[in-house]
């Protein structure tokens, strides 16, 4: 829902990409876990490829959840900013199309949360 302010409000943002020291933030939803509210909010270096991101953020950010083990991300379907996405796991972030405030959404066919209850 956006919000119209009734006066003008001018503002320089905070969370622009330049002010992240060579990093960047990537949000990342795993749906049908909603042990984990809402989606992940990563500092990540543009330059490491997908699967490394995979294996050392999101793989230790998922953990605690029972399905984790079994989740093979890099099989999962993926959307990119709500499109359908086919990550390289071998290309850097940025390659893969994946910049400043991307969402990655990663859906694990047959891992439904906690006895299938989407939590």
């Amino acid at each position: 829902m956006s919000v119209n302010a009734l006066y003008d409000y001018k503002f320089e943002p905070r969370d622009k990409v330049e002010n992240f020291n060579g990093m960047q933030l990537l949000y990342v939803l795993w749906p049908n876990h909603l042990m984990f509210c809402a989606p992940f909010a990563l500092l990540v270096q543009p330059d490491m490829t997908f699967g490394a991101m995979v294996e050392e953020i999101l793989k230790p950010a998922t953990a605690s959840h029972p399905d984790a083990a079994n989740a093979d991300f890099l099989a999962a379907q993926w959307l990119l900013n709500d499109e359908p996405f086919t990550p390289d796991a071998d290309a850097s972030l940025i390659d893969n199309g994946i910049d400043h405030k991307s969402m990655l959404t990663v859906t694990t066919p047959g891992l439904n949360g906690l006895a299938g209850a989407g939590f």
